[in-house]
């Protein structure tokens, strides 16, 4: 049974930074691709980036130069680096990994089998 844990949200400033972490247990992360997704309140759940095969990365345009993702395969586990925070960075930020070592879109949810509960995100402003 694979399961996908979030953890690291928490209230911070704008401005600020945190940083996920997404550790898997059952399988290891290492080669298959591994996605952070957000959704803010009264909104749908979108695509933040993503980490693929040979570690290549892709973000989303509306976290570009902020937000980074990048794993530890000795920890087994998917990082989400979020600096210079926003407000409209506040939402419950979950974690997506493939059972395929290839994914034609890692930005489409549909790409993804398992999924953690999420974590929550909050920037002040």
């Amino acid at each position: 049974q694979v399961q996908v844990v979030e953890s690291g949200g928490g209230l911070v400033q704008a401005g600020g930074s945190l940083r996920l972490s997404c550790a898997a247990s059952g399988r290891t992360f290492s080669t298959y691709p591994v996605g952070w997704f957000r959704q803010a309140p009264g909104k749908e759940r979108e695509f933040t980036a993503a980490v693929r095969w040979r570690d290549a990365t892709i973000v989303a345009d509306s976290v570009k130069g902020r937000f980074t993702i990048s794993r530890d395969n000795a920890k087994n586990t998917v990082y989400l680096q979020m600096n210079s925070l926003k407000s409209e960075d506040t939402a419950t930020y979950f974690c997506a990994a493939s059972s395929e070592y290839y994914i034609r879109d890692p930005r489409s949810q549909s790409a993804y089998n398992y999924w953690g509960q999420g974590t929550q995100v909050t920037v002040s402003s």
